[in-house]
């Protein structure tokens, strides 16, 4: 990699963004905000609103109201914008005839970028050996790594992956998840769209929930995660109950067990010592994210509106000849997903 951006840019700011496709709202007003030097996870169900929403941030959806800037400057009033934003929103969008190194040679002229930097590049997302292989051969986890790549390839100080993790085998992920850490911890401002939710909890600083194109969630993982408690296993659990409300402790039944709302486990611990109460079992429970996620997105209010599928679509956007993004001042479009 070369020089790390400037701490402080590249930081991501959406305000009122919605995208109508006749009667129907694919994004509604959504608000959201994506820090330098952090990784931020943007999740949802099929048909929220996601891929639009990065489609409209990458200029290549027109937005039908609301602003997404990065820097201030829209994608397509940004110059060079491929040396200030790198995306990979399909690990599909490779000539079938083309070499890997073809592929990422392709773009690296559109950018102006030497050739030196491709195959730092290959050798840095671990496909070296298959660079001279045609990309219809690859495999949908050697897909996504030259879609990193080609992310990558101006050296970008923001990056914005639609499910990087796609199709990678176990090892791979966690490759994966070491790299984005990597390249946050160098100032980078990234934008990561994944379904896959006990990844993503690995993985990101913050994350933004969206269901019906609309935000229901946003903040720290770790502030959304709640606060901590503890489940514990007792052959007495009213002895246990009854200890631990003479200490100001709240609990309450759950299987054989009780879920006791406190995190601090060496008290709990003490609390039944000194009660001659037995434990079998002690350990710190959060609300995991899958369990948060479904709460909000299965919810009366935020329950998609489109399950079942909607029956008409408008036409797909048209990726640039380079599998880049590109300003354009009538972009075709696509129904959110």
């Amino acid at each position: 990699m070369t020089a790390a951006p400037e701490r402080g840019a590249g930081r991501i700011e959406i305000r009122g963004l919605t995208k109508r496709f006749g009667t129907f709202t694919a994004v509604d007003r959504l608000d959201l905000t994506v820090q330098p030097g952090r990784i931020t996870g943007f999740l949802g169900p099929n048909g929220s609103g996601k891929t639009t929403t990065l489609r409209m941030l990458l200029g290549l959806i027109r937005p039908s109201a609301g602003t997404a800037t990065i820097d201030g400057r829209r994608y397509r009033d940004i110059a060079d914008p491929l040396t200030v934003v790198g995306s990979a929103l399909e690990a599909t969008n490779f000539h079938p005839g083309r070499t890997g190194r073809d592929h990422l040679r392709v773009l690296a002229a559109v950018a102006k970028v030497p050739d030196r930097r491709v195959d730092e590049l290959l050798e840095l997302v671990g496909i070296p050996a298959a660079a001279r292989q045609r990309a219809g051969g690859y495999s949908m986890g050697m897909r996504q790594r030259l879609g990193l790549a080609s992310a990558l390839l101006g050296d970008p100080r923001v990056i914005i992956l639609d499910e990087p993790a796609n199709g990678l085998d176990p090892e791979g992920i966690r490759w994966l998840r070491g790299f984005l850490r990597h390249l946050s911890s160098e100032g980078r401002t990234l934008l990561i769209s994944s379904h896959m939710l006990s990844e993503v909890e690995q993985t990101v600083d913050d994350i933004v929930i969206i269901a019906n194109g609309r935000r229901v969630a946003e903040g720290r993982i770790a502030d959304l995660h709640g606060d901590s408690a503890a489940y514990v296993r007792s052959s007495d659990i009213p002895g246990l109950m009854e200890a631990l409300r003479r200490e100001g402790i709240d609990s309450g039944a759950r299987d054989e067990g009780l879920t006791v709302h406190s995190g601090d486990l060496d008290r709990i611990g003490d609390i039944a010592l000194a009660a001659g109460v037995p434990i079998h079992e002690l350990r710190t429970e959060q609300t995991r994210l899958e369990e948060l996620f479904f709460n909000l997105t299965e919810s009366d209010e935020h329950r998609n509106r489109n399950r079942g599928g909607m029956g008409e679509s408008a036409p797909r956007a048209l990726p640039s000849p380079t599998g880049s993004p590109v300003s354009t001042t009538a972009p075709t479009e696509e129904v959110g997903r």
